[in-house]
C-alpha cells in the first residue's frame, strides 16, 4: 500500500510529459525500471501491452501498477494515466478552437512530429538492446517484423505475436 502514491505521482509525471502512449514507454521504463520492476518484466508488459486490444499506454499503466501493487496498484496506475491527458484534452479543445485560424498552431504540430519519431526509435532501441538476445536471430526476427509491419498488408499485433511464437519456437 505504501506504493500507491509514488505509483500514482509517477504515472501522473508521465503522462503529464508525454504526449503520446508510445512516447510514453521511454519516459516510464526510466522511472520504472530498476525501481519498480525489472527490465524483463517492462519488456514483457510492452510486449503484452502490445498485443492485447485497446490504448497500449493505458494497458501498460495497468500492467505495471499491478506488477507493484497488485490490483489497487493497477487501478491507481490507470487513474495517473487517464487523469492529465483528460484534463489538458479538454483545455485544449477550448483554447484551439478559438485560436484554429492561426498559422503556427499547425507549424507547432509540425515540429511535434520529428521529435515523437526520434523518442519512439530511441524507446525501441533501448528495449532491443536490453532483451537479451545479441544473436543474428533477434536481428532477423526484428527485421522481418519491420518488414511485415512497413508492408501494411500484416497487422501490427499480428506481427507481434508471430514474433514473439517464433521466439519460443527459436530462441529457446
Amino acid at each position: 500500500m505504501e506504493n500507491l502514491l509514488p505509483l500514482f505521482l509517477i504515472f501522473l509525471k508521465v503522462n503529464l510529459l508525454s504526449t503520446s502512449g508510445p512516447a510514453s514507454v521511454g519516459l516510464l521504463y526510466h522511472e520504472m525500471v530498476g525501481s519498480y520492476v525489472t527490465e524483463s518484466q517492462f519488456v514483457q508488459a510492452v510486449g503484452f501491452s502490445s498485443v492485447l486490444p485497446g490504448s497500449d499506454a493505458l494497458q501498460l499503466a495497468m500492467y505495471i501498477g499491478y506488477a507493484v501493487g497488485g490490483i489497487p496498484g493497477g487501478l491507481v496506475a490507470l487513474l495517473a494515466s487517464i487523469l492529465p491527458p483528460t484534463v489538458i484534452i479538454l483545455g485544449v479543445t477550448v483554447i484551439l478552437h478559438r485560436l484554429r485560424r492561426e498559422a503556427w498552431i499547425s507549424s507547432f504540430i509540425e515540429g511535434l512530429t520529428p521529435a515523437i519519431a526520434m523518442l519512439m526509435l530511441f524507446t525501441a532501441w533501448k528495449i532491443f538492446q536490453k532483451g537479451g538476445t545479441d544473436g543474428w536471430e533477434a536481428w532477423a526476427i526484428g527485421l522481418v517484423s519491420m518488414a511485415g509491419m512497413l508492408s501494411k498488408k500484416v497487422p501490427e499485433r499480428i506481427v507481434i505475436i508471430i514474433a514473439g511464437v517464433i521466439g519460443v519456437l527459436f530462441l529457446s
